[in-house]
């Protein structure tokens, strides 16, 4: 049996697409409020299935969108895209903002990023930082987060109006900054990630890409 070791685990995301499987697989999740004279105070109800942890509701997913051969590659993703690579990654702070994990690394000639909350890394408390009015998840959020170090900042105050600046070379061009950027030891991590931008590398040689996920996990990997 392979055991993975979770590094970060998007339980909105799963339970997003676990609700599309059906009330059967999903179960149904409800919020009560109780209110008392001396205190207000909220709970959370989970009806679920027997399957209720994290894990096992992220396998059920995983099952059905290689099921509908949904998962692609890093070299060809689909909507959705698997890797397992060696990968920098860190919680870069700017300021008081803490709220974006990021992964970035290389294979061939694709650069292979990933960004998230940091609400989602395993072991982080739910009140470590407030975060974004938007989750890290969302493709403008998360180049917004990497738009607060100043050399990524950089390549959007210098670009030149006219001509008119493609908005996609731009973002993919900040990946990659980015991904180069990540110091620390790599480690191998095993993903499955949803992809939010994919295209040439701005300046890379000819065939080089660029591919851009929010991860549904990340686990280290033998």
């Amino acid at each position: 049996m392979a055991y993975r070791f979770y590094l970060y685990i998007s339980e909105v995301k799963v339970d997003m697409l676990l609700a599309q499987l059906g009330r059967s697989s999903a179960g149904t999740r409800t919020t009560e409020v109780g209110v008392d004279l001396k205190v207000v105070s909220g709970k959370r109800t989970v009806e679920r299935t027997a399957d209720a942890d994290a894990v096992s509701r992220l396998e059920k997913v995983l099952r059905r969108l290689e099921k509908d051969d949904a998962i692609g590659t890093v070299t060809e993703p689909g909507p959705f895209f698997r890797g397992r690579l060696p990968m920098r990654w860190g919680a870069p702070t700017h300021g008081d903002d803490s709220s974006l994990v990021f992964f970035g690394g290389r294979t061939g000639d694709t650069v292979v990023s990933l960004g998230g909350s940091t609400r989602h890394v395993v072991g982080t408390s739910d009140d470590a930082a407030s975060g974004p009015p938007l989750a890290r998840s969302l493709l403008p959020s998360l180049l917004d987060g990497l738009r607060l170090d100043p050399r990524i900042a950089a390549l959007f105050s210098a670009a030149d109006p006219s001509p008119p600046v493609d908005p996609d070379g731009l973002a993919l061009r900040a990946v990659r900054e980015a991904t180069d950027g990540l110091r620390g030891p790599a480690q191998t991590l095993d993903f499955v990630a949803r992809r939010l931008l994919h295209g040439p590398d701005p300046d890379g040689r000819d065939g080089a890409t660029v591919v851009l996920g929010t991860p549904l996990y990340v686990a280290l990997a033998d």
